[in-house]
């Protein structure tokens, strides 16, 4: 099979990672021929252009998508990926996030070529200044029209389009985000060892946050949070992975607050390190306003952490209220205060939540597992084209 995706930036992040792992496995499972074209993969949250390279992927560059709006550049970009999509000609096109998903459509259906998009995450959502979300609404559903089907990360996500008129049910399908599960369960460096370089002793509860430090990934609550939870325990430590530009504000905000021996900022942290802090960590939050379904909450239940999660968008079909953790209310401090102190405060109900969270999710997130189903997608799409060519 001949496949081409288009995603807008390959910077380090869940919609990124999905894709790549698809793109790696179609290549080297699969024996496709796939190539990924992408804006260039700069900012503050890191890039993924070296592990692309690294496994000798197909990657085309194109100079003039990148995230921020501009009639021109979209314009250029547009016409630049029309003209890669009809040099390489794929049988199918596979488009994922806002920008790249809606140029991506528009210039695979001009050639006549089929499209499957991926909904990572709304590109209309809570937060966006009303302007923003009337746009991108009305551009999906334009987009829709040239859309032969919908991936979506979680039902959530399926259920939003569809309450804003974008497609019909049966163009949706859910396959869950998919990533290396014997990885996430087999830690390279010890969790002694992480804890020892970061100041932590064996009598810390830590509490981890992996997310970009940028508007909306909901730190903020985490901060307001902590002062209730360490009133209750101490020895509790939040440690944050990630950067961006909001970390000088978060860390004069917990200055503030007296709270600078509680937290920890980690800065970025190599994709391929990840999976040993989550094991150094006792409790993983998701404060995040608005995700799709973020990749650290089935991340951390594989490697046996109990989560703490808002309820929003696709959270709640991982995170399972006294089962794999606790499912709160959105942008509720003390409520996200009170999940966080109970579980710091019982080690034996972390066991049990992590365990079943493992029990549960480790077979569903393998990326072997989205890939074939994503194949299976295309195949039907394809299978679909023939019939109506006859």
């Amino acid at each position: 099979m001949r496949v081409a995706h288009v995603i807008t930036r390959l910077i380090i992040g869940g919609a990124q990672e999905n894709t790549l792992w698809t793109v790696e496995d179609q290549h080297h499972i699969h024996g496709d021929e796939v190539c990924l074209i992408t804006g260039p993969g700069r900012g503050p949250e890191g890039t993924l252009e070296p592990r692309a390279i690294e496994r000798n992927l197909d990657l085309k560059i194109v100079p003039s998508l990148h995230r921020n709006l501009s009639p021109r550049s979209e314009w250029a970009a547009y016409r630049q990926i029309r003209r890669i999509l009809r040099d390489y000609r794929p049988e199918i096109v596979h488009t994922h996030s806002s920008k790249a998903g809606i140029l991506g459509r528009y210039a695979a259906k001009s050639l006549g070529i089929p499209v499957v998009h991926t909904v990572h995450g709304a590109a209309f959502h809570y937060g966006q200044a009303a302007f923003a979300y009337r746009l991108y609404r009305f551009l999906e559903r334009r987009a829709a029209r040239r859309t032969d089907h919908f991936i979506t990360v979680c039902d959530a996500m399926a259920d939003q389009y569809l309450q804003a008129g974008i497609g019909s049910p049966e163009q949706f399908t859910t396959i869950y985000s998919g990533m290396d599960v014997d990885w996430i369960q087999t830690p390279r460096r010890q969790r002694s060892e992480i804890r020892s370089s970061l100041g932590l002793s064996d009598q810390h509860i830590v509490v981890g946050k992996i997310a970009r430090l940028f508007p909306l990934k909901g730190h903020e609550f985490l901060i307001d949070a902590a002062q209730q939870v360490i009133r209750s325990n101490p020895q509790v430590r939040f440690l944050l992975l990630g950067d961006g530009i909001l970390r000088a504000q978060f860390e004069q905000r917990v200055a503030s607050l007296g709270l600078s021996q509680h937290f920890i900022f980690a800065g970025l942290i190599a994709p391929e390190e990840v999976a040993d802090y989550v094991h150094a960590m006792d409790i993983v939050a998701h404060t995040s306003e608005w995700e799709g379904l973020a990749r650290v909450l089935p991340q951390a239940l594989i490697a046996r952490r109990p989560i703490v999660s808002f309820d929003i968008d696709g959270a709640r079909e991982v995170c399972i209220d006294d089962v794999t953790g606790r499912l709160i209310p959105a942008r509720n401090t003390a409520s996200l205060a009170s999940a966080i102190t109970q579980l710091a405060a019982d080690a034996e109900l972390r066991q049990r939540l992590g365990e079943e969270g493992c029990r549960r999710f480790s077979d569903t997130f393998r990326h072997e597992t989205m890939t074939a189903r994503i194949r299976n997608v295309y195949e039907e799409v394809l299978r679909r084209q023939s019939q109506k060519a006859r």
